[in-house]
């Protein structure tokens, strides 16, 4: 496909050309055109450039240039920037001799050696790390006269090091084909990795580069650690194989960017002038980044000087070389330590599967460790870094001994100053304690003086717990206080403490008071907190609010626990800290930390006065609480649910979970989620207002004669698209007598163009809802006059009525025929009035909806006050229940038919349209391909019939996209035809390929297709000299035929002198039958010429005969000999014909079961231009057919029993017994 910025861009470049020069003849561009199109490495870059060509000469804007070299010049910039590519390059050489290609000098192996000896350099540096230096990479023919010599001079010296500095930073020449052999050194045997395909556009070919299976001496593998070195300098070749290696996370590339260099960069003369063009005329393209290392070089992983690059990558490998002692030690650690002792086993796997292949310093070793922690246990506590400043910053508490605005304390006693308590206006209790520790001491020491500091708070009204100065300490104390501040009875857990270090678990429950009478559950208490409450005192603050027993005001706290313990990785500067603590509060959480967050976040010196604020407010929740609940109870349209409202909101109460609001406006938050968790319904909710809302609906007003103009042009937007599609675009659901006045002229301003249209598509994206009274009439232009059609009833609780809304028998103007299709499309704003259109619509059939999920507005809110407050309740009144179910819609909005985004839908609805449309000419052009090729014509020609049927009858009208279209014809298929082997497959139009030309059969060298064939086909001699072969595949035969002699050495010389043999076909899925004949003809002797099989071609209608081949490679088994052939279900294919020739001329015995009974190779069909593909059997035996039925086994054995038979058969065979 043309891209139309690029053609112009050349356009623009050659206009420039001609509109310069006219003195030398417009065939130099031409010729240079023809040299770029036939060799220039990107050809799709190049089209439209002869049309842009011709344009700019016809045109006749030319001025002249007579200099040549400023022509060379302009010709340079012109083309460097139509194809953005600075290897391009023009130049004028009067004096240059007509090039001939240089003869390629063939050195000797002496000469060889030499230049290997005097372009690598190898020595083992400290630690046995190895230092090769190759500044030239030796191609295929340095390897093949001198591989000996380079193993052992190169390889073999550098494969006992510990790990490799891989120095190419002065490599500026070498080989692409001596790549494989480099990049195969630091890889694995298996599997094969693809390295990189290398595009020739003079000959259109491209050739893979892949590792080799076989490689000539030990390799150095993938587990040791590669530094490869680059500079400005590294080119070609030597980039290629930093790029491989290091995409492939082989290998770390350290220096400076390389020069980006080029496959192959050739000067070709311009026609028969002096000018001359430089042309890249190979691509190289990687497969795993679909990149290349060409022009822009190849980016290190660390940039340093290239000067510095050694002593860089040697820091890199010692910490490289620390990384399993590193992540074991924290492996240790971890299972030791680690509260959560369930997640153990999984981190320790996580920790032995991944990649530290990223990892070059303690810094980046870090990070990843924390990565895969946080991956895997989302726990903060649980993190790993680097040793930071060893200074600490020591916080001063003092500060906060008398904090702004809190009232002044007075003890008798110093002790007495760890606990202290007063009484504050309002009759509210006020309790400091400054250290956990102190307390737990004085409760210990001197009971009497905590009892007489309660005592003195015990009938207020609620209770301040002032904790901003306090860093914590021990946390025994904790039962005791949280018991205080409880009722005796009944026993409540508080929370679980599991110690990893003990293996223990302790749960804590309320115990008895042992400071005098408890506070108790009723009263209020307020937590005061600051960033200075830490340890045992956020502990208790989140045991509090946890307990839904206290409102927490002021800062969030600090987020030190003692949970934790710290270790250092032995040898580094990296520390792990581990939760050995976990605290699992009385809702099963366990608590990660992180500080505790108020529930009033406020300033620690104005925490007090919010507390006063909130001790204000609070006494009004309860009766706010209960208003709500009533008011859903006695409006909301679903009674069931309205019953259950309060209910539910008055045992939260009870359970304390108001206690967490601190103002209007978070308790109409708290409200408005109970109120969802209790529905399911995001409609009800409850608001602040400061001024009182509008809570009736305004009368809608009639428009006189001059508005109507104005509002049909505000709320109506028409087109017709081609195609013969119209569009309507309707933002308001206005009134219906709005509407009934708008009707003349309605129906001829915006009806009349859009009811001779054959497809409808109504825009409702923008459409956020209005009056409802509209819809019947709106609804009723899409269906016929008779019978009338329920639309939906609406249930209004307010009257307690239930309405049917149906459509209306007489409309303005004419109907929309209810054979066009009607689009309709959606988006997150489409809601109330605009949803209810939608959702008749589409419950009734009778549109197709595209775009987004609608809002899930209500048809009709009341909202009303809860007591004398400036909270607000928003009912939905109104209930809609469905024609077809009787069931109430579902609030939580339409869902599309097609799913797309708002912006998109329109154009989706375009598409689906022109596909329907296509659709019976789809069927049609389906049905004739079954018709004409199917293998068992009688069969195809009913197939086609019924298909046909399908589709006159709207089988498939509904359908929106190509792939639902090819996955309905793909089931119809097979039930019509009872044939498995008939598929439809949807297969997008790929994107075009980054490598231009055509993919030509790889055969891989003869090394290479000895490893193939020894991993492909598994042999075995079993007792009494039974042979046994198995492959899982049929090649094709043209490759099969090149590798004959491979195959001869390596399978079948091993068995062909058995006394019988076993071919296992069990897990054999089929190939290409082409092959079959000469394998079976390996069973007959070679002066018998049978005719093995008759295969009917439907598509041609012409019957192909299949014999004996005369001429084999290598001895036949002959006739005589007993041979047994193992199936299964998965038997597929040619293996099925292989095994049905075999039975059918009695040469096998079948063991096993049924085979799958699939086809011979089916033929693939595009279908009508579309991208569904039909992939249809077209080829059978024209003997009786194995062909969708299978071939049964002489002897039926369960699969995984059936070589233990044929040895038994074999064996008593060859004893003599049959």
């Amino acid at each position: 496909m043309a891209r139309p910025p690029l053609f112009l861009g050349t356009l623009t470049f050659f206009s420039a050309v001609f509109a310069v020069w006219c003195s030398f003849q417009p065939a130099l561009v031409l010729d240079m055109a023809k040299i770029l199109l036939d060799n220039y490495c990107f050809p799709e870059n190049l089209v439209g450039m002869q049309e842009a060509i011709q344009q700019a000469i016809n045109s006749g804007e030319i001025l002249r240039i007579s200099d040549p070299k400023t022509l060379s010049a302009v010709l340079t910039a012109g083309v460097q920037g139509a194809l953005n590519d600075p290897r391009l390059t023009v130049s004028y050489e009067p004096n240059a001799a007509p090039a001939k290609p240089p003869g390629r000098p063939r050195l000797s192996p002496e000469r060889l050696i030499k230049m290997v000896k005097n372009s690598v350099k190898f020595e083992v540096l400290e630690n046995n790390i190895g230092y090769l230096r190759m500044d030239r990479i030796m191609g295929k023919e340095v390897t093949e006269k001198i591989g000996s010599f380079l193993f052992e001079y190169i390889w073999n010296r550098v494969s006992p090091t510990s790990a490799l500095i891989f120095d190419l930073r002065y490599a500026t020449s070498g080989e692409i084909l001596g790549i494989p052999y480099i990049v195969s050194y630091f890889s694995n045997a298996t599997p094969p990795i693809h390295i990189e395909s290398v595009y020739d556009r003079p000959s259109n070919s491209t050739k893979e580069l892949w590792t080799l299976p076989a490689f000539p001496g030990k390799r150095y593998g993938t587990l040791k650690d590669l530094i490869i070195l680059v500079s400005k300098r590294t080119m070609g070749a030597a980039e290629s194989i930093a790029y491989t290696l290091k995409h492939l996370h082989r290998a770390i590339v350290v220096g400076e960017r390389s020069a980006g260099g080029s496959v192959s960069i050739e000067k070709l003369r311009i026609g028969e002038s002096k000018f001359y063009i430089t042309v890249p005329v190979a691509r190289s393209i990687n497969p795993i980044t679909g990149q290349s290392w060409e022009v822009s070089g190849v980016s290190p992983s660390v940039t340093v000087n290239p000067k510095d690059a050694v002593e860089k990558a040697k820091s890199i490998i010692r910490v490289r070389g620390a990384i399993p002692k590193a992540v074991q030690s924290i492996s240790d650690i971890i299972s030791q330590f680690y509260s959560f002792t369930d997640r153990v086993p999984a981190l320790l796997q996580q920790f032995s599967s991944a990649d530290f292949f990223s990892a070059i310093s303690e810094e980046d070793l870090a990070a990843k460790l924390n990565y895969e922690l946080q991956s895997l246990t989302e726990d903060p506590r649980l993190i790993v870094k680097i040793k930071s400043d060893p200074s600490t910053v020591t916080e001063d508490f003092d500060e906060l001994a008398q904090l702004p605005g809190s009232p002044a304390l007075q003890g008798s006693e110093a002790s007495a100053e760890a606990f202290r308590a007063s009484v504050l206006p309002r009759n509210t209790g006020y309790l400091r304690f400054d250290d956990f520790g102190e307390v737990s001491n004085l409760v210990l020491s001197q009971p009497q003086v905590v009892r007489k500091a309660l005592d003195s708070i015990k009938g207020t009204e609620n209770l301040v717990l002032d904790l901003r100065s306090n860093p914590g300490g021990p946390s025994e104390v904790v039962p005791l206080l949280l018991s205080y501040l409880h009722d005796p009875s009944p026993t409540i857990h508080f929370y679980t403490i599991y110690s990893r270090v003990g293996n223990t678990t302790t749960e804590f429950h309320s115990l008895p008071s042992t400071l005098g009478p408890p506070y108790g559950s009723k009263r209020g208490v307020y937590v005061l907190t600051s960033h200075y409450t830490a340890t045992a005192a956020e502990e208790f603050a989140y045991l509090m609010q946890s307990l839904n027993r206290a409102t927490v005001i002021g800062e969030i706290t600090s987020g030190t626990l003692l949970h934790s313990k710290s270790f250092q990785v032995e040898g580094t500067d990296i520390f792990i800290t581990v939760p050995i603590i976990n605290l699992i509060d009385n809702n099963g959480e366990c608590w990660l930390g992180g500080g505790v967050v108020p529930d009033a976040i406020v300033l620690a010196e104005e925490a007090l006065d919010k507390a006063f604020e909130i001790i204000a407010f609070h006494p009004e929740v309860h009766s706010l609480v209960e208003g709500t609940g009533e008011l859903v109870e006695s409006h909301y349209a679903i009674m069931e649910v309205a019953a259950k409202v309060p209910k539910v909101l008055r045992s939260k109460w009870v359970e304390g979970l108001y206690r967490s609001v601190v103002d209007y406006e978070s308790l109409a938050s708290e409200l408005t989620t109970d109120l969802h968790d209790i529905s399911g319904d995001h409609r009800l909710h409850v608001f602040y207002s400061d001024i009182e809302p509008d809570t009736f609906e305004e009368v809608p007003k009639i428009p006189t004669a001059e508005e109507l103009g104005y509002i049909i042009n505000d709320l109506f937007k028409t087109e017709v698209l081609p195609g013969n599609m119209g569009y309507l675009r309707y933002d308001m659901m206005a009134d219906v007598e709005t509407v009934r006045a708008l009707g003349p002229q309605l129906v001829k301003l915006v009806w009349s163009k859009l009811v001779n249209t054959d497809a409808l598509i109504i825009d409702m994206r923008y459409n956020t809802g209005g009056y409802s009274t509209s819809i019947p009439l709106l609804c009723s232009y899409f269906f016929e006059a008779e019978p009338p059609r329920h639309l939906y009833t609406v249930f209004d609780r307010s009257t307690a009525t239930m309405t049917k809304v149906m459509t209306l028998p007489k409309v303005l103007g004419r109907r929309y025929s209810s054979r066009k299709g009607v689009y309709i499309l959606t988006s997150h704003m489409t809601g109330s009035a605009a949803e209810v259109f939608t959702r008749a619509m589409k419950d009734l059939n009778r549109t197709t909806v595209i775009g987004e999920p609608t809002i899930g507005g209500s048809l009709s809110s009341g909202t009303y006050q809860i007591g004398n407050s400036p909270l607000y309740a928003s009912v939905p009144t109104q209930a809609v229940l469905s024609a077809v179910t009787g069931k109430v819609w579902s609030i939580s909005g339409v869902e599309p038919h097609v799913t797309a985004p708002a912006n998109e839908a329109l154009s989706a609805a375009q598409k689906v349209i022109r596909l329907r449309a296509k659709v019976p000419s789809i069927v049609k052009a389906l049905a004739a391909l079954v018709a004409d090729n199917y293998a068992f014509p009688a069969i195809g020609a009913e197939v086609a019939e019924k298909l046909i049927d399908l589709a006159k009858r709207g089988h498939y009208s509904m359908v929106s996209s190509e792939a639902e279209l090819g996955a309905k014809l793909c089931v119809d298929l097979g039930e019509l035809s009872k044939d498995k082997n008939v598929r439809m497959a949807y297969i997008p139009e790929p994107s075009k390929a980054n490598v231009g030309g055509t993919f030509h059969k790889q055969i891989p060298p003869p090394e290479a297709l000895a490893e193939l064939i020894k991993v492909s086909f598994h042999t075995d001699v079993f007792e009494n000299n039974v042979g046994y072969l198995r492959f899982d595949s049929f090649g094709d035969f043209e490759v099969t035929a090149k590798v004959a002699e491979l195959l001869a050495e390596h399978v079948w010389n091993k068995i062909k002198d058995t006394e019988a043999l076993i071919l296992d076909l069990r897990y054999n899925v089929g190939g290409s039958t082409a092959s079959v004949p000469g394998l079976c003809s390996y069973f007959f002797y070679a002066n018998q010429k049978i005719l093995l099989d008759k295969l009917y071609n439907r598509s041609s209608d012409t019957t192909m005969e299949m014999w004996t081949s005369s001429e084999l490679m290598g001895e036949r088994y002959g006739a005589e000999k007993k041979v047994i052939v193992l199936t299964s279900a998965a038997t597929a294919g040619a293996a099925e014909e292989f095994a049905h020739v075999l039975k059918k001329h009695g040469r096998a015995t079948v063991i096993g079961r049924a085979t799958s009974g699939g086809s011979q190779p089916p033929t693939t069909f595009q279908v009508d231009g579309t991208d569904l593909y039909l992939s249809l059997p077209v080829t059978r035996s024209d003997t009786p057919s194995w062909e969708g039925v299978g071939v049964f086994p002489h002897i039926p054995v369960p699969t995984d029993d059936a070589l233990n038979k044929a040895k038994e058969i074999l064996n008593k065979h060859l004893r003599g017994g049959e």
